[in-house]
């Protein structure tokens, strides 16, 4: 049996859009037939749940309980990848909290696969988030993701400044979410589907629905290029999952 593999999506920081770089990841994981379970953090009312409630579960990572709900069922689940959206703020202590459960040393060890997509806000607070995340990135695959969604303007200080937070993290991979139209945005946060589904002009349970034709295409170029950046790092080979041919809609 392939080893596992979990995604954590994070930020110590609220408002960088962290829960949308989740589910683009779930959308692309769906989109390359690659099996998938999802835990969302934000206890006790979750907003990746409301967008992929098949495959989502609403945990509070700070229990020990919800931590053996996601850890303890790792290699007894079918799903092969794992994503865990951590709640605003939460990103350090849950990073933590898997290097006092043993997580980590087994990433290292090879024992499972660990990515890290750490979400930036657009301030100097961010870089220290860097310097502070770097200490648990051993044998963990890291990204540094920009997320332009809501038109952010990112590091308008000193580019050394960055550069010399930024390279302290070996091996360190920087992704960029491009802004989406606003109004497409909006509507995809109204229908409450998966972005896959918006564009496929489907509602929640695959019944045809009405949506903009318009607000579809911007969404489909967006969701594009989003994709491209995953394929881009070989997502689907960091998982360790071989897919078939991708499919555009679900």
């Amino acid at each position: 049996m392939a080893k596992p593999a979990v995604v954590v999506v994070g930020a110590d920081k609220g408002g960088v859009g962290k829960t949308t770089v989740s589910r683009t990841l779930l959308d692309y994981f769906s989109a390359n037939n690659v099996p998938t379970r999802a835990f969302d953090t934000e206890s006790p009312r979750g907003t990746l749940k409301r967008f992929h409630p098949d495959i989502t579960e609403i945990v509070d990572m700070t229990t020990t309980a919800d931590q053996m709900k996601i850890f303890d069922t790792l290699n007894a689940t079918s799903p092969s990848v794992t994503v865990i959206d951590v709640r605003a703020g939460l990103l350090s202590p849950a990073l933590a909290s898997l290097r006092d459960i043993g997580f980590l040393d087994a990433a290292k060890a090879g024992q499972i696969t660990f990515a890290v997509f750490h979400i930036l806000g657009p301030s100097i607070a961010s870089l220290d988030e860097i310097a502070e995340t770097a200490n648990f990135m051993t044998g963990a695959k890291y990204f540094l993701v920009k997320n332009f969604i809501n038109d952010t303007q990112f590091f308008q200080w000193d580019q050394a400044t960055y550069n010399s937070y930024f390279h302290r993290i070996k091996d360190a991979t920087e992704l960029t979410i491009p802004k989406l139209n606003e109004m497409a945005y909006e509507q995809v946060e109204v229908s409450s589907v998966p972005f896959l589904k918006f564009v496929a002009n489907k509602g929640m349970s695959d019944e045809a629905a009405n949506y903009s034709f318009v607000l579809r295409g911007y969404v489909r170029h967006w969701l594009a290029n989003v994709w491209s950046e995953f394929d881009r790092i070989r997502l689907t080979d960091i998982v360790g999952s071989k897919p078939g041919a991708r499919s555009s809609e679900k």
